[in-house]
């Protein structure tokens, strides 16, 4: 599926899962190279950069976690000339789609220039898309503070699941987007050869973004392992509880188990075999005993 924006002198072409007509209609209206053209029919496994004399070729993964997509995972190609750009995506990309309707509102309203060049298109575009990325950092963030609530009102059994997939979030996340720093670094060294000095600050601005979104991960998931941390320290002292109880009650019923054994052996010289309160009197004897082994356990401050 194509769909084409322009203003101002700039023109946008979004490729939606394309087939190959519409890869080699685009190619031949650009002056694409084949090798190029043919990558963008087909999903790469890495981001990339390239540059040619009449375009810059991209390739960047983003996170989607919360959407209902085909992956957690989208590539978006960008082919970036002087007046033009072109997008590949395989899936519905939330953040180019809102963008696609901000860029028709501006078109119909005939708003002022974007700039003077396709990169500037980019600049923006790039930037919607890190900024749904902090979107979805602030759901992670979300997640962990619930899960933090969870943890202290004694659900840490609970929360071993909910924190392996805020785990698994986090690392998606930094996995997807770490690739985009050698990608940025090469546009920030080469882009200014192709859109002038000038451009330059917009090239860091992106880098700035990277890395605020960057960071945002890497303190989520150093929260995240404290929390890790705190929810197993409560887990292991709730089960030290459940087997210290359990000790104590084995430790308490074994010296009554074998009085009560004593006691039951039948020969002519046990004390209380004929004795009328004898039944009670073993009672009370072991009561006697379990009373002294609970005060031996308090002063020992085993209870």
């Amino acid at each position: 599926m194509q769909s084409r924006h322009e203003h101002n002198g700039l023109l946008w072409v979004d490729l939606e899962s394309p087939t190959r007509d519409e890869v080699r209609a685009v190619a031949t209206e650009f002056a694409i190279e084949p090798l190029i053209a043919e990558e963008l029919l087909l999903p790469s496994a890495k981001p990339r950069t390239e540059f040619r004399p009449t375009y810059i070729y991209l390739v960047l993964h983003f996170p989607a976690l919360r959407h209902s997509h085909k992956s957690r995972e989208q590539e978006v190609d960008f082919i970036v000339g002087k007046d033009f750009i072109v997008t590949t995506h395989y899936d519905t990309v939330d953040p180019l789609h809102k963008f696609s309707k901000v860029f028709e509102v501006n078109t119909m309203l005939e708003k002022g220039p974007i700039g003077d060049h396709a990169g500037f298109l980019f600049f923006y575009m790039l930037k919607k898309l890190y900024k749904a990325i902090e979107h979805e950092v602030e759901y992670v963030r979300h997640d962990l503070s619930e899960i933090e609530d969870h943890i202290f009102s004694h659900e840490q059994v609970e929360m071993v699941e909910a924190i392996s997939r805020s785990a698994r979030d986090l690392l998606n996340l930094r996995q997807t987007i770490e690739p985009h720093r050698e990608s940025l670094r090469s546009l920030e060294e080469d882009g200014t050869k192709f859109f002038g000095e000038e451009f330059l600050p917009y090239l860091r601005g992106l880098s700035a973004d990277y890395y605020r979104v960057h960071n945002h991960i890497m303190r989520h998931t150093e929260s995240l392992h404290e929390l890790r941390e705190t929810n197993n320290s409560l887990l292991t002292t709730r089960q030290n509880e459940t087997m210290k109880v359990f000790t104590i009650l084995a430790f308490v019923t074994f010296p009554l188990s074998l009085l009560a054994a004593i006691f039951d052996i039948n020969t002519v010289e046990n004390p209380f075999e004929n004795l009328k309160y004898g039944f009670w009197i073993i009672i009370g004897v072991m009561a006697f005993t379990s009373f002294l082994m609970f005060m031996y356990f308090k002063k020992k401050k085993w209870l």
